[in-house]
């Protein structure tokens, strides 16, 4: 009996399945032998493992069943026995197959319906994973497509063979695209979906400007100028900082081009979306600065640790730098990645005089002098009773007007106050039932022994019910760190082990 048949008309059909789809002929052909196999199974039993090859130079169709020879048998549709098999073969072995050819397959409609089903599925998913190889690696692109359809506002963008998705809040706000009109976007994202690859696009992603200038600027696409930070308010406004490998080179001129042709073509993609091109700069300051422009700044006082920096500009200039709704220094604060805070010089010199006095006022009550020599201490850049109590008298004495007498009584007034002010905080501590066992561990100050009593903390149990976190939050990051406070809890906690009076019963650690 002929147990295979030749069908040519399949190489056909993979070939040109293959080209139009852009797969693999060899993924086309296991599609198809899956197709044969599933009707094979149809006809002679869904529980038995038939298989089926396709010859890849003649076409010829095999069919087959396989038999595991197994010693003992589990299941009688796909194994056999050892002492069965070795009958046909006496030469097999456990773990090898029996095969059996099988008659060709004579397709109804009902088979070659369902063949065309399983073709076509693993088609679709060869055809999925191909667009998802393709395009996983090209997230960082710009690409060209054609709107396809619209869906409740997004668009669903033609990019070669595949389909990407541009929603509705990665337009440029106000423009509006139609079927078949030509866009130009960003692909951010690419996902692997069990419904198939999604291929995500922006127009308003910051990089979506930067790759622009590249495409523009032949120095940025070779290397020669990086741009460092984009920060973009999309269709308004966008700030841009640059950085030149040659020093030969201005890294704002080529980026605008000449008489602006560069950033006009830009601009014009970006629906009319004007943009500020600075040089970036290392120093954090003269970066900040460069990104308020067009406003002039006349200081700049930086706190590293808060990540904040605080701009002083002309009152004339203070609209220009904070810009229409905020915008000229949110997007420089966007770049600059620091939080940045505007002040005119009034109002900066309105609060120094402020500071002024409410430091002045200080030391006249804490050290009961005048006016005049309090004055002198701050000028000198004294800024509490501490530093002055803890102060080199040899710097002290520099100061004119004051002589040793002087000094001596002034570090004897700021000790004394020291003393009674810790006196004071004692005392409150008391008041407010904060237990001596707190006060003992040796990590607290007493303003943060009055701190914790305020916060309902006054014995060793109510700190060690604390989490390291929420001791923190009491008592402020800037006084104590959350690995330091976690140490104090466990050593709040140790009399919980030493069989000491406060330790739980069973009932409440349950």
């Amino acid at each position: 009996m002929d147990t295979s048949v030749s069908r040519p008309e399949l190489l056909l059909v993979a070939d040109a399945v293959s080209r139009e789809k852009g797969i693999e002929r060899e993924e086309v052909l296991e599609a198809m032998e899956q197709a044969i196999q599933k009707a094979g199974r149809a006809k002679y039993g869904h529980e038995k493992d038939i298989r089926a090859t396709i010859d890849r130079r003649t076409g010829e169709v095999r069919l087959s069943r396989w038999t595991e020879v197994v010693e003992t048998v589990e299941n009688e549709e796909t194994q056999i026995p050892l002492a069965i098999a070795s009958k046909f073969q006496p030469e097999i072995k456990a773990g090898e197959y029996l095969v059996d050819p099988l008659p060709p397959i004579d397709f109804g409609r009902i088979a070659a319906q369902t063949a065309k089903q399983v073709i076509v599925q693993r088609v679709r998913e060869y055809e999925r994973k191909r667009q998802y190889n393709e395009f996983k690696d090209r997230v960082g692109e710009i690409v060209n497509g054609t709107v396809k359809r619209t869906e409740y506002g997004n668009l669903m963008v033609e990019i070669g063979s595949a389909e990407a998705l541009l929603r509705r809040d990665e337009l440029i706000p106000r423009e509006t695209f139609r079927n078949s009109d030509r866009v130009r976007a960003y692909i951010y994202d690419v996902r692997d979906e069990p419904r198939g690859p999604q291929i995500f696009l922006s127009r308003t992603h910051p990089a979506f400007l930067a790759k622009l200038f590249a495409q523009e600027v032949p120095e940025i696409y070779d290397g020669i100028i990086e741009i460092k930070a984009v920060a973009r308010d999309p269709g308004s406004r966008a700030k841009m900082a640059v950085i030149s490998r040659d020093a030969s080179i201005d890294p704002v001129g080529a980026c605008v081009g000449m008489r602006g042709s560069r950033v006009q073509a830009v601009v014009a993609e970006l629906q009319g979306e004007k943009i500020d091109i600075i040089p970036w700069s290392p120093q954090a300051a003269t970066f900040v600065v460069n990104a308020l422009a067009p406003a002039e700044v006349s200081k700049v006082v930086m706190d590293e640790e808060a990540g904040r920096v605080e701009v002083v500009v002309p009152d004339e200039q203070l609209s220009l730098a904070i810009g229409r709704r905020g915008q000229n220094v949110r997007l420089a604060s966007q770049l600059t990645r620091w939080d940045i805070d505007i002040l005119t010089e009034a109002e900066e010199s309105e609060r120094r005089q402020e500071e002024f006095r409410r430091r002045t006022n200080l030391f006249v009550e804490a050290l009961d002098v005048d006016d005049v020599i309090a004055g002198l201490l701050v000028t000198e850049g004294f800024h509490t009773v501490e530093e002055l109590a803890y102060a080199d008298p040899d710097e002290l004495i520099g100061i004119e007007g004051f002589d040793e007498s002087v000094v001596g009584e002034l570090v004897q007034r700021a000790e004394a106050y020291l003393v009674r002010q810790e006196e004071n905080l004692d005392a409150k501590r008391r008041e407010l039932g904060v237990t001596d066992d707190i006060a003992n561990l040796g990590v607290f100050t007493n303003q943060m022994l009055v701190t914790l009593g305020e916060k309902g903390v006054k014995t060793l149990d109510d700190l060690a019910d604390l989490a390291g976190d929420e001791l923190v939050e009491i008592l402020g990051s800037d006084a104590i760190e959350e690995d330091a406070a976690n140490e104090i809890i466990m050593a709040a906690r140790a009399h919980w082990f030493d069989g000491e009076e406060g330790k739980p019963s069973d009932q409440e650690e349950g």
